[in-house]
């Protein structure tokens, strides 16, 4: 079954635009764990606008559920991922001056660098995916890499979505078959929601996670954090 990766980078997001330890991230962790959620992702980035690079090391003895970081294999964050040793580390490409991740690796132009990274982090037994664009060339160039797992970048599906659901749905199919038939893991996020998440699933079945943040923190502010990932597991095991 897909499991439920929630990231809380935006509970961070809100302690940081007040100062102090309001709300508390580690708190945060332990009650989406409490709650249901399978994982635990987290993202960040040199200037530390939302996760900080000490609330990551601060996570990590505590997360029971998978641990994910998120971001673009820059040194210091080559250092942090080999000093805190999560489960998985997923890298994105996402350049210091975008608000959020854009885009997946080009995994053909950046492949020997990637191979690299690949294999620093697999040797301390930590489990690698890479960010991809659906397309299945890239999920094949993720492969010869060395990474474990893909994660599909879902933004172009949500956008999509309401237009025409199984036109939006269809590039990620294809890349998915990819992934399959490469022996690839399979992640997915970016956008993913209450609206349009069960679709994504129902189409991808063997997608092993999906990495879910912003939509789950905006959906709390109405239903609670407890009743929204419930919500979020009940898209996913009944799609």
């Amino acid at each position: 079954m897909t499991r439920l990766s929630v990231n809380i980078n935006k509970f961070a997001t809100l302690r940081n635009a007040r100062g102090g330890n309001l709300p508390d991230v580690v708190k945060a962790a332990r009650d989406c764990e409490r709650f249901g959620a399978q994982g635990i992702t987290v993202h960040p980035r040199p200037d530390e606008r939302h996760i900080r690079y000490s609330d990551v090391k601060l996570l990590r003895p505590v997360v029971e559920t998978e641990f994910n970081i998120e971001g673009n294999p820059i040194p210091s964050f080559i250092e942090l991922v080999c000093s805190v040793l999560p489960d998985q580390v997923t890298l994105v490409p996402d350049a210091p001056n975008v608000i959020t991740s854009n885009a997946g690796w080009d995994t053909l132009t950046s492949g020997e660098f990637l191979t690299e990274v690949c294999t620093l982090f697999k040797e301390k037994g930590i489990r690698v995916s890479i960010f991809t664009d659906p397309d299945p060339e890239m999920v094949r160039g993720a492969l010869a890499c060395g990474a474990d797992r893909v994660e599909l970048y879902t933004a172009s599906y949500a956008e999509n979505y309401a237009k025409d659901r199984e036109a939006a749905v269809a590039p990620y199919v294809r890349a998915a078959e990819a992934a399959r038939e490469c022996g690839l893991g399979l992640n997915a996020g970016h956008d993913l929601n209450l609206e349009n998440l069960s679709w994504y699933i129902r189409n991808i079945p063997w997608t092993d996670e999906v990495s879910i943040g912003h939509a789950i923190i905006c959906d709390a502010l109405y239903l609670g954090l407890e009743r929204t990932i419930g919500e979020y597991l009940n898209c996913i095991e009944n799609y």
